[in-house]
């Protein structure tokens, strides 16, 4: 514990602390996946197999701030905002093996001055769920928020009822810290926001976890997993 001169407990001291840069990356490659800064003219028509409302899983949407687009005219025009942006900031996810984007997420609420930062607006299609893909996308966000952007937090926030995002969160190492009571109103309802975050002190351990549970070693002929993301990260604690 450190004191000061009144005695008082006060936070660790971070004397050569510099603020931190937002994400200008435009392409992560793993094994399974690729993470590309989205565009809209690139990835509209590979979008639309899952934004677009005839194609769309309406419960996949339940939990997001917007629902999915009637027509292609609809989604250009939302993935030219998107696109622009810097916060969020986008990234479309790839089937290496197919070469089409099968989902997107963002990071989002950056703060460079605190080098803090969060994960969100997940969406991803039913050819991404539970597949290693969505598993190692979630580790090459990561590894580029502590490795390459060095922030310090690494957040994930969820409606406090959306019980996949928070068995998610915590299954790839985020912390629950605690809930926010109706702390925002979206799609005509109230939301309590459960807080999870991961930090640069615990990322060494998450990605020796993350990097075994990815190896072919970790998975059968069939392709079952023979040990969870959840009993590596405990081995290894």
């Amino acid at each position: 514990m450190t004191y000061n001169e009144f005695q008082q407990p006060i936070g660790e001291s971070l004397p050569d602390y510099k603020e931190g840069q937002f994400p200008k990356i435009q392409r992560l490659e793993g094994k399974y996946c690729i993470l590309e800064h989205l565009s809209a003219e690139k990835h509209l028509s590979d979008l639309y197999y899952f934004y677009g409302k005839p194609y769309a899983e309406l419960k996949d949407w339940t939990y997001l701030s917007f629902s999915p687009v009637a027509n292609k005219e609809e989604l250009l025009a939302l993935l030219m905002k998107q696109e622009a942006s810097t916060d969020p900031y986008y990234f479309v996810i790839i089937d290496k093996k197919e070469g089409k984007a099968i989902g997107t997420f963002a990071l989002m609420r950056i703060d460079p001055k605190n080098r803090v930062i969060e994960v969100g607006t997940v969406i991803f299609s039913k050819a991404l769920q539970r597949t290693r893909m969505a598993t190692e996308a979630q580790y090459l966000l990561a590894k580029y928020v502590f490795e390459t952007l060095r922030y310090r937090r690494y957040e994930w926030k969820c409606d406090a009822l959306n019980a996949p995002s928070r068995y998610a969160a915590q299954r790839l190492g985020f912390i629950y810290e605690g809930t926010f009571r109706q702390a925002i109103v979206y799609k005509g309802r109230t939301r309590d926001t459960a807080w999870f975050s991961m930090i640069d002190k615990e990322w060494k351990g998450n990605r020796q976890a993350f990097e075994q549970w990815l190896s072919e070693d970790n998975f059968t002929i069939d392709g079952f997993q023979k040990h969870s993301l959840s009993e590596l990260k405990r081995n290894l604690s």
